[in-house]
């Protein structure tokens, strides 16, 4: 009888240790998670104190312990935000009671150590929730995967002089905005202190982001406050290298505390709460706050800030010097990133890009040149000026920007992490430029890259396949995609292939003048840099605009 009872007990311990991870402990408390897919998914897991009442406008409060199990079975409401129509069955809505995270593990015990996602949604720091890109595809390949939420919109980046003079009183820095950014800062903090907890390696943790995901990426590279939270950053359409200004017309430039308080009290004073006090604008319904079209337009946004704590003034200038987080990085942008930020054809006129070229370069000069390099004299050459425009100046300059600047130094050996650079041009459909006579319409708009980075076979994110059918081309370029994210995550470099199968196209590291750029089009393959006449015009605007 004590042999059987041993062997089934054996039995027992042994079908336990091959089961998902479903319940362990962390900082806070115990938290119980369910099994999803041969995977252990944590739901909903607070990092930070609801950032409500007295804590909304505040740096994130570390979650406090709880008593008992904390249930981790669902997700929690995305960040508050203007939406588009009632959320999806089995999605949560909008509240300020945002700040959670969500981990999805393929981890059978505490002792793995397997690296770590962690994946930052994107949305113009105005929308966006941790869950709607799915990590399942990472886990499956034994990555620990961790999606954050932050405050967007005017609860995240809001800057006034009264904040800022209640920051100067409290913490001696007359600051405000960036509460965004310290969320996620605060998010990377519960990760490293708890993510062993989950089988994860607290040493081995990826950062990245897509869009205001991926922009984000680039400013957690910038900040000092995030140094040794990550080994590793991806990139997909962001950067951030544009100069500082006490205005931000379109994405030439990135506030200051000074042009952010200014912005934030111009948009109360629209809404007609210029003049209430703190105190009472923390008691308004979060709804009252949303109204303001200026403040959620794409050119005008509400936007994270230069402020000498959690931004160091002008990256570019960081870079130059030295000053960031000296991380392997790998980055990147898509052939057709403006078109989605430009309407439809016919929408956009002739005339509305004159007046846009006049807006966004007040200097003559600057705009016969720009005008000489984007024409816009049609519809169809409106139409694309914008788009690229929009393109260079929100993503491919600054990511190009980034990557000369880093490679250099570490060229130079004055740095050590390496930049892998890529350019997305996979031929697709993009419903932004239906009824469009042109083959342009086949480009990779913003975000198209998304589907194959988390290996989604089939979906693809925006727009779908050429000519609505599946195309064998598309699986192939999935599968190599998604093996040098996976192959960078767990090794740092997109070449290295854990298992020692690796038969991908060999990626160096990028160099400034050289073909290194990896250009995924129906496979991939070491290219120039893409669309370098613009990117010299651009660089040369923004030294001038340095001056």
């Amino acid at each position: 009888m004590k042999k059987i009872y041993a062997l089934a007990l054996c039995s027992m311990l042994a079908l336990q240790a091959s089961a998902q991870m479903t319940h362990t402990t962390v900082a806070q408390g115990e938290v119980e998670g369910v099994a999803e897919q041969g995977m252990g998914h944590f739901k909903g897991i607070p990092f930070a104190q609801p950032p409500v009442g007295d804590l909304r406008w505040k740096a994130p409060v570390p979650a406090a312990k709880w008593e008992g199990v904390y249930q981790a079975n669902e997700f929690k409401a995305k960040p508050y935000q203007q939406t588009q129509g009632p959320a999806r069955p089995g999605q949560p809505g909008v509240s300020e009671d945002c700040l959670y995270l969500n981990v999805l593990t393929p981890a059978k015990s505490k002792t793995e150590k397997l690296p770590v996602l962690v994946w930052i949604h994107g949305g113009g720091f105005s929308t966006g929730a941790s869950w709607e890109q799915n990590g399942i595809n990472y886990a499956k390949a034994g990555i620990v995967y961790c999606a954050i939420t932050y405050r967007t919109n005017v609860f995240g980046f809001l800057s006034t002089p009264a904040l800022s003079a209640e920051s100067q009183k409290e913490n001696g820095r007359a600051i405000s905005g960036n509460y965004g950014l310290m969320d996620q800062i605060l998010a990377l903090k519960w990760v490293k202190e708890n993510i062993a907890a989950f089988g994860g390696d607290p040493e081995k943790v990826t950062i990245m982001g897509e869009s205001a995901g991926a922009i984000s990426v680039a400013m957690l590279c910038q900040s000092p406050l995030a140094k040794g939270l990550f080994r590793g950053a991806i990139s997909e359409s962001g950067g951030n290298m544009v100069p500082v200004s006490d205005t931000r017309i379109d994405n030439n430039s990135v506030r200051n505390v000074k042009g952010s308080e200014a912005y934030g009290q111009a948009m109360l004073d629209r809404l007609g709460y210029g003049k209430k006090k703190l105190k009472d604008l923390r008691k308004l319904d979060p709804e009252a706050l949303m109204g303001d079209s200026a403040a959620f337009s794409a050119g005008g946004a509400l936007w994270p800030c230069y402020d000498d704590y959690v931004l160091s003034t002008d990256a570019y200038k960081q870079y130059e010097a030295g000053n960031y987080n000296d991380v392997n990085v790998m980055i990147g942008t898509n052939s057709d990133e403006g078109s989605m930020f430009t309407g439809f054809l016919g929408g956009y006129t002739p005339a509305q890009y004159e007046y846009e070229i006049k807006s966004s370069f007040p200097d003559a000069e600057w705009q016969k040149k720009f005008r000489a390099m984007y024409p816009g004299s049609t519809n169809q050459e409106a139409f694309d000026a914008h788009a690229d425009i929009f393109r260079e100046a929100a993503f491919a300059w600054p990511t190009y920007a980034w990557g000369n600047l880093q490679s250099a130094r570490t060229e130079e050996g004055k740095g050590q992490g390496k930049v892998y650079m890529f350019f997305f041009d996979q031929a697709k459909v993009n419903m932004f430029r239906r009824g469009q006579q042109t083959d342009r319409k086949f480009l990779t708009m913003h975000a198209g890259e998304l589907g194959y980075t988390f290996g989604m076979t089939g979906g693809f994110g925006f727009g779908g396949p050429r000519g609505g059918q599946p195309d064998p081309r598309e699986e192939g370029l999935t599968r190599m995609v998604f093996q040098y994210w996976v192959n960078f995550i767990k090794n740092g470099d997109p070449n290295i292939c854990s298992d020692g199968a690796n038969q991908l196209p060999a990626w160096t590291p990028y160099k400034k003048g050289t073909e290194s750029v990896m250009y995924f089009r129906d496979g991939g393959h070491l290219a120039p840099v893409q669309n370098q006449k613009q990117l010299d015009l651009w660089e040369e605007y923004f030294k001038a605009m340095r001056k």
